[in-house]
């Protein structure tokens, strides 16, 4: 049997596949605890710049928690890092994309709202299933960060999912492509950002964060902290020097 999630770097980009289709990806101890390795090789893997989330085969994403592990081991409140949350209970100060290739339900819906950006396969589909089957989801605090506050509502009390498209026309998915386009779409996308200065892009990722913690008068101060390094690198200098000699510029991080 396969490892239940792969990783595999393309050029400058990290694929992180959950790799079990027949069980429709779903977050298994052992997936929960591959997606955990994989998010700490991205961190510690200086030749990635960009990791991509995705699910095997054109089903599902990951469509959430494993219902027959819970009711064998008859799982009460799960711990915060029951599944590993990139904000919440683990770091990631480069860039994540996922590319939802099918159903993103439940901790699957998590795992895309832990992501930096969203590309979905025209049939995806995105859902809160938890009132469906009697559990909770305290992970989609920040829903109302992500949608307005009656369509996260309507997720939440429902438990019907979302169209790509509709996802796509709410804001909560940057792209919809066809599902043969997935994973072209998504690599293009990750070499686009990975060819960009790295100090900057984990500069940007930190700013757009900060508007979700700090009233906007805090997180202007907050934002000058962040980028002041960046402007101090040898990066901010061989930029504007690239351009002036018309080559591409060569980042080294510092």
């Amino acid at each position: 049997m396969t490892a239940p999630v792969t990783y595999v770097l393309d050029g400058p980009v990290a694929w992180l596949t959950i790799d079990r289709p027949d069980t429709r990806n779903v977050l298994s101890a052992d997936v929960r605890q591959g997606l955990s390795d994989g998010i700490a090789r991205f961190n510690a893997d200086d030749a990635a710049a960009v990791l991509v989330l995705t699910g095997a085969g054109d089903r599902a994403f990951c469509a959430g928690g494993d219902l027959k592990e819970m009711a064998d081991g008859a799982l009460r409140v799960p711990p915060p890092d029951y599944v590993p949350q990139i904000g919440r209970n683990i770091h990631v100060g480069k860039p994540v994309i996922a590319a939802v290739n099918g159903v993103a339900y439940a901790g699957g819906f998590l795992l895309t709202q832990c992501c930096d950006l969203v590309i979905a396969a025209d049939g995806a589909k995105f859902a809160i299933t938890e009132v469906k089957v009697g559990r909770g989801a305290p992970w989609a605090a920040p829903l109302p960060y992500l949608l307005p506050p009656r369509i996260a509502m309507q997720m939440l009390i429902t438990g019907d999912p979302l169209s790509a498209q509709r996802a796509y026309d709410l804001g909560l998915v940057n792209e919809v492509v066809g599902g043969e386009f997935l994973r072209p779409r998504a690599q293009e996308l990750a070499e686009r950002i990975a060819a960009n200065a790295p100090l900057s892009v984990r500069a940007a990722k930190r700013t757009v964060g900060l508007l979700a913690q700090l009233p906007l008068s805090e997180a202007y101060d907050e934002a000058e902290r962040i980028w002041e390094p960046v402007y101090l690198s040898q990066d901010a200098q061989e930029g504007p020097r690239a351009f002036s000699e018309k080559r591409t510029p060569v980042w080294t991080g510092r």
